[in-house]
């Protein structure tokens, strides 16, 4: 079978459910050698297990600067690079827009905007000629979701 990305390195942030699990998944069944993270390691486990021996499960919130630090430490001294990135770790709560703390908009924009960004620009210097860098985001445009407000 031709495997497109055979050789390729790929990370996938919120790699553990969901579409991180089955873009992953995707991403190994074609070739690539995967990283995946996501913050409950029983979930990472699981998800390992699902994509394969390929796969490589790194505990970490892409809201926390040093936890995405030690993500692409640990890639460059494996992998030395990366081919494909796929920004995907996001999510928010269901809340009544009259209960959103301040603490609950933090969260909630620390992974769905500030965690994006900076999985972008921290990813850089590994990123090879030719790199692909996918994101992830969702919106609604025709009707809200009742106590979705922040995201």
């Amino acid at each position: 079978m031709n495997k497109q990305l055979e050789g390729k390195i790929a990370l996938v942030t919120g790699g553990s459910s969901g579409i991180g699990l089955g873009a992953a998944k995707e991403l190994a069944a074609q070739g690539a050698r995967v990283f995946i993270t996501g913050r409950r390691q029983q979930e990472l486990d699981a998800a390992v297990e699902q994509i394969g021996s390929s796969a490589t499960a790194l505990r970490a919130d892409a809201s926390v600067l040093s936890d995405l630090d030690a993500v692409y430490a640990h890639i460059a001294k494996t992998a030395g690079r990366l081919d494909i990135l796929f920004a995907n770790a996001g999510g928010g709560d269901m809340m009544p827009l009259g209960a959103i703390t301040e603490e609950h908009f933090d969260r909630i924009f620390g992974t769905n905007v500030r965690g994006v960004l900076f999985t972008v620009q921290k990813a850089l210097p590994l990123l090879s000629n030719g790199a692909s860098v996918i994101l992830t985001s969702s919106t609604t445009s025709i009707q809200g979701t009742a106590s979705f407000s922040v995201y």
